[in-house]
């Protein structure tokens, strides 16, 4: 069974939801007998690549809030992240264009290497102090994931490389009718949304390896995600 995740590095709920997917994953009598693929989603795919800005200072003026309004929605997030064992810093992260991490993550599932930047990534974005949005970051991050060095400057250094993938992800999520990520789909039959509990996971996998129509994702409020237009549940 194939499980395709669209998901983007700037998305917290993205961050958060891999390490629920992965423990509902890990409770699944056939996880492996599972692939799991990651497809591309821009959350601000208008963004120029040179556009980079804090975090909580970006917050704040999308959303209208105060610095200290929006700091407070980061340490939510934060706290739901360590809820899961998961790194959160909430202040001196950044916030940028996803879309050369995109293309460098297309070049790493060539290589067999693509859960290995992603989580590097995401460990880089929203735990530590280096920002994805940066060349030589993004380099030796490559590098750190077990690819060519050479190889990914060549791909970095050229907008077009792998551009066309990223597109056709983002096209194909829009054909699927997803409007927010994390965005689950098994088996192309049935598809979720949402940072979900890790039963719900195991819950859907079951279900899909049987062949059953999945039952509703949530039995109360919708899991959060992070919405097309950028804007993240808190």
């Amino acid at each position: 069974m194939r499980v395709e995740i669209w998901s983007d590095i700037a998305c917290p709920w993205c961050y958060i939801g891999k390490a629920r997917f992965e423990e509902g994953l890990a409770a699944f009598a056939h996880r492996d007998q599972v692939e799991v693929v990651y497809r591309s989603f821009e959350l601000d795919p208008g963004r120029a690549k040179g556009d980079v800005a804090p975090v909580v200072d970006m917050l704040a003026a999308k959303y209208g809030r105060t610095r200290a309004e929006a700091l407070a929605m980061e340490q939510h997030v934060a706290s739901v992240a360590h809820g899961e064992g998961l790194a959160y810093r909430v202040e001196g992260r950044t916030h940028g264009s996803t879309f050369d991490i995109h293309r460098l993550l297309h070049l790493a599932r060539e290589r067999g290497r693509q859960e290995a930047l992603l989580d590097l990534a995401y460990r880089a974005n929203f735990a530590e102090e280096r920002s994805v949005y940066d060349f030589e970051t993004l380099v030796a991050l490559a590098v750190e994931a077990g690819l060519d060095e050479a190889e990914a400057r060549a791909v970095l250094a050229d907008p077009a490389a792998y551009a066309d993938q990223v597109r056709a992800d983002e096209r194909e999520a829009a054909e699927l009718g997803a409007n927010g990520v994390p965005f689950f789909v098994f088996d192309r039959r049935y598809g979720i949304s949402g940072g979900q509990p890790a039963e719900v996971f195991t819950q859907a996998l079951d279900q899909a390896w049987k062949g059953r129509a999945l039952q509703p994702v949530a039995a109360a409020d919708p899991a959060p995600a992070c919405d097309a237009d950028g804007t993240c549940a808190v």
